[in-house]
Formats: C-alpha cells, structure tokens, sequence
C-alpha cells in the first residue's frame, strides 16, 4: 500500500512516469523501506496506462463490492452431556453489564439534554 501511495504522490506531484528511484526517495522521505518487488510490479502494472482511467475503473470495481448491513451469525457450541451450556450464557450478561456500566460513566456526570 504505502507503494502505491508514493506512486500517487509522485504522479500528483507532476511525475507522470515515476521510477523506482523515484518512489524511493519519496518512501525513504518518511523512514518506510522500499521493497525492489513490489515496487517494480506496481510498475509493470501501471506502466502505459493513465492513472486517471485506473482510479476510475477501481472506483467501478469497489462499488460492486457489497459493504456492510448484513450480520454475523454465530454459531453456539453444543453442550455436552451434564448442563455445561449454562455457564457461557451466564458469561455473555455479566460482560454485557460491564459494557453498559462502561458506558454510563463516559458522560462524567453531565447530560446534554439536563
């Protein structure tokens, strides 16, 4: 990622084609090492092509990505034999408690609607 971002901070900066020494020098800038790899296959990959047209197209591609709304179920394990199902449920409220106490004390005494 922090390739990509010196990539884009190069092109931003009016380079329209920076090279490896150039993304270097922008990660070196800010302590983060720069790996030869990634660096010349994010190179490959954007070589020729308008960095415009790729923000757009992943634009595209990350609105067909669903995000979010659905819930997780989980699944309760199986109690086996004598009563052992009893005791996690008996951990879930007491941790529930806890949360709300929690969030009770983050007001330190003072209502916006008092």
């Amino acid at each position: 990622m922090k390739v990509v971002a010196a990539y884009l901070l190069a092109v931003l900066g009016g380079n329209a084609s920076p090279s490896a020494d150039d993304l270097k020098v922008i990660l070196g800038s800010v302590g983060a090492e720069a790996d030869d790899g990634r660096i010349e296959l994010l190179l490959s990959e954007v070589k020729g092509k308008d960095i415009t047209e790729l923000i757009a197209s992943g634009r595209e591609k990350l609105a067909s990505v669903p995000s979010g709304g659905g819930a997780v179920a989980v699944a309760a394990p199986a109690a086996g034999g004598g009563g052992g199902g009893a005791a996690p449920a008996a951990e879930a409220k007491k941790e529930e408690k806890v949360e709300e106490k929690e969030e009770s004390d983050d007001d330190m005494g003072f209502s916006l609607f008092d």
